[in-house]
């Protein structure tokens, strides 16, 4: 298999599931702020949607969007427990949290990141997104993970997405329980491992 992906984007979150589930896997570098590869090439020849993450395996076919890609990470090896058993209500309580990282958390910091983006939309956007980290903050009370206290794919996916806060200054220890859940987080050998192969720590 191989992973396309951008240094610290959202396929940081399937990168630390392929290592938390010890599958084999090259990685490809996608220019952050461009559509091409590290060779050159065009990445919309690989993708034409122009994003990452994609997941590309060995007898072609491709799998895009990052809560799709980790699920089928997590279902092929469930002794690790990445993500509950199909047709669970465990395992639609996972895809929840993952539609509301993609849908509520992900996007709502696009704006922060768009150069074209107007103040007032930033700001808006910053509103939204303290409404929603206090959502995740009573949703972590009790709690090491998402899930209780079990490890999941959401996690890998939750704590891509607020290591953002750092580039565009939101500051998790307003939520004390949010900044511990990142640090546990992070402290994870597989985490260290994904965030020095894509240069962001040394």
């Amino acid at each position: 298999m191989k992973l396309y992906y951008s240094p610290g984007a959202c396929s940081l979150s399937p990168h630390i599931a392929l290592r938390e589930a010890g599958l084999p896997f090259e990685l490809v570098k996608k220019e952050l702020h461009s559509k091409t590869l590290e060779d050159g090439s065009d990445f919309r020849a690989i993708n034409p949607k122009g994003y990452v993450p994609v997941l590309a395996f060995d007898d072609g076919q491709l799998l895009t969007e990052g809560p799709a890609i980790v699920q089928y990470i997590a279902d092929r090896v469930p002794d690790k427990k990445l993500a509950p058993p199909a047709d669970t209500m465990e395992r639609y309580r996972l895809q929840e949290w993952l539609n509301y990282i993609t849908s509520e958390l992900h996007k709502t910091f696009s704006p922060l990141f768009n150069k074209k983006a107007s103040e007032d939309w930033k700001a808006a956007a910053r509103e939204l997104l303290d409404r929603r980290i206090d959502f995740v903050a009573k949703a972590l009370e009790g709690h090491d993970y998402l899930m209780g206290d079990t490890f999941t794919v959401a996690d890998c996916y939750l704590f891509t997405v607020l290591n953002w806060g750092s580039w565009v200054k939101i500051d998790l220890s307003r939520w004390p329980n949010v900044a511990e859940y990142m640090k546990r987080i992070a402290a994870r050998p597989t985490v260290q491992e994904a965030l020095k192969a894509e240069g962001l720590l040394k």
